[in-house]
């Protein structure tokens, strides 16, 4: 026999969920409120640094000194080692994480943007943010499933505050833990902490991210160009996160001393920026995205330059991210094959900059609605079909190595592998290590 649930039990049942909410609303606009202020204080301290930079060429030389800088305070923190992967870690396996971890990243990549280094926010902005979402639910005493909930929160809002994207915030940090699924539960806090932050941003003086670009009109002819490029950008992809790996594996390697490696690494930046009779590779190089984007402008070796700039950067100590760098490298290679394809060559730096990382991250709805924040959504098809190609040929490779992908790239399948480790379903890999399957 059925039983009618009594009107008290039913009242008390609703009460949860609006309790739930009001939790969340508070929490995300008090955790968006922080990131904002924050965010904004390091935005603009980037900019600053950058434009220190450029009026005082010779702070190019001061790169070792201040990677020493850079050492010495992550070992007086305690945060050496820490980074992206450690924020992924808090989330999918409920690891903690040191408050120092923000003023580190805050003034590591400072630094390293200072003294022109190549590296992002990104990276900086998914620590900071992922360790004030955990401290601040540390503070209200959150049990351990709200606690990965309002570290995400943090991460959404601190990329919202840097880069002007709130929804594509939301949906990155949702879904960049584990590939495959969605945390729809955290959609409220992510999506509320990083509208806060947002407007936070804009009342500091913080201007979004845009580009403009023109959008063709949707072509057979112009989708299959446009599918080869998808092609080539997951090969990009590929190359940029192997770089990234590889580099980083041989230079700790070879050069175990910390305070050796970072000053190695500053000497190798300084020679390569003298080479090469330029400064575009240093720093984000958001003006030479800019221009491959806008103007349709690039150089030919321009996107290897900047891996090659980016991996040694990061790989010696220094601090940043890598996904502006993956914009850097996809705006310009999409500039100068696109072109080649019969793609216009400013919408091709725009389908370059979404397909390398979308392959680099693993994150193709995230990528689309970063598109349409960044461009428009008049070339939505199009960023679409580059998204889903890119996604599915760059394999299992990734800019984190502590990300999940759950289910295979070829079928449906469920695989639970690291990034760059061994896939279950591929024949021709090599044998499986342990950890690197599923347990």
């Amino acid at each position: 026999m059925k039983r009618e649930t009594s009107f008290p039990g039913w009242l008390s049942h609703i009460g949860l969920y609006i309790r739930a909410l009001a939790k969340w609303l508070a929490l995300a606009a008090v955790i968006g409120a922080l990131c904002g202020v924050i965010g904004s204080a390091f935005h603009i301290g980037v900019h600053h640094a950058t434009e220190l930079r450029r009026e005082y060429p010779w702070l190019l030389w001061c790169l070792p000194l201040l990677g020493l800088v850079i050492v010495g305070f992550y070992k007086l923190t305690k945060t050496e080692g820490q980074g992206t992967n450690d924020i992924i870690d808090v989330v999918s396996r409920g690891k903690g994480l040191s408050l120092w971890l923000l003023p580190a990243i805050f003034l590591g990549t400072v630094l390293t943007h200072l003294g022109g280094g190549s590296a992002g926010r990104e990276g900086a902005a998914l620590q900071m943010g992922g360790t004030i979402g955990y401290h601040t639910g540390r503070l209200f005493r959150l049990d351990d499933r709200d606690m990965r909930t309002a570290t995400m929160a943090g991460m959404a809002a601190f990329f919202s505050a840097l880069f002007g994207t709130p929804l594509a915030a939301t949906v990155f940090a949702m879904v960049v833990i584990s590939i495959g699924v969605m945390y729809h539960a955290a959609f409220i806090p992510c999506l509320t902490a990083s509208l806060v932050a947002f407007g936070v941003s804009l009342m500091m003086g913080v201007e979004p991210t845009r580009f403009t670009v023109g959008m063709p009109a949707l072509e057979v002819g112009l989708l299959l160009r446009v599918a080869v490029l998808a092609v080539l950008c997951a090969l990009v992809s590929v190359l940029f996160c192997r770089t990234i790996h590889f580099a980083e594996h041989q230079m700790q390697k070879r050069i175990s001393n910390a305070w050796v490696r970072v000053v190695v690494g500053g000497v190798a930046i300084v020679a390569l920026t003298y080479l090469c009779g330029t400064t575009d590779y240093n720093g984000a190089g958001m003006d030479v995205v800019t221009a491959a984007v806008e103007q349709g402008i690039a150089r030919p070796e321009a996107f290897l330059l900047k891996l090659l700039f980016t991996a040694v950067t990061l790989s010696a100590g220094f601090k940043g991210g890598e996904v502006v760098p993956s914009f850097f490298v996809g705006a310009t290679f999409g500039c100068v094959v696109g072109p080649l394809l019969g793609i216009p060559s400013g919408f091709a730096a725009a389908l370059g900059l979404i397909g390398v990382f979308c392959g680099a991250t693993n994150c193709p709805i995230a990528s689309i609605f970063l598109a349409v924040e960044l461009f428009g959504d008049g070339g939505l098809l199009y960023f679409a079909l580059v998204c889903g190609v890119s996604y599915m040929l760059s394999g299992y490779n990734g800019l984190y190595s502590s990300q999940t992908i759950l289910y295979s790239k070829l079928k449906a399948e469920y695989i639970n592998v690291h990034t760059n480790a061994y896939h279950a379903g591929d024949p021709h890999a090599a044998p499986p290590t342990k950890g690197s399957v599923k347990e």
